[in-house]
């Protein structure tokens, strides 16, 4: 994002909003996906308590169904693929920054190359 760690921290300046608000166990390989009742229950009551939102990085394919949903079912591939598109409704997708993901950001130079870049660009502008 381009930021230091007050700035992240800064509730002024970025919520980190949760698609879930309820812990959802531990898998085989990490977390369960989030409770779908959470996000239906809380998600959207919170955001309008956020009334200055300029931007939304919808981080993860359950963020990015939640957000995106309009565009009809996609992979996260084909959703980060078509940020361009997304970012005019204010909201960019990005893989999870998981290290389960760094197979993906090998076979995607591209995200690195130009989401990131821009990513980057879009913050500084809203600081």
């Amino acid at each position: 994002m381009g930021i230091d760690k007050d700035s992240f921290y800064d509730p002024r300046q970025l919520a980190i909003v949760p698609m879930g608000f309820c812990y959802p166990g531990t898998g085989k390989s990490g977390d369960l996906p989030p409770r779908k009742e959470c996000a239906d229950t809380w998600r959207a009551t919170i955001l309008t308590e956020l009334p200055n939102i300029q931007l939304i990085l919808a981080i993860g394919q359950y963020a990015q169904q939640w957000h995106l949903a309009a565009q009809g079912r996609q992979t996260l591939t084909e959703r980060v693929k078509n940020w361009q598109n997304t970012l005019q409704q204010g909201v960019l997708p990005l893989p999870h920054p998981s290290p389960r993901n760094n197979l993906w950001l090998r076979k995607n130079p591209w995200f690195e190359a130009e989401v990131v870049p821009e990513l980057k660009r879009r913050i500084a502008q809203l600081r």
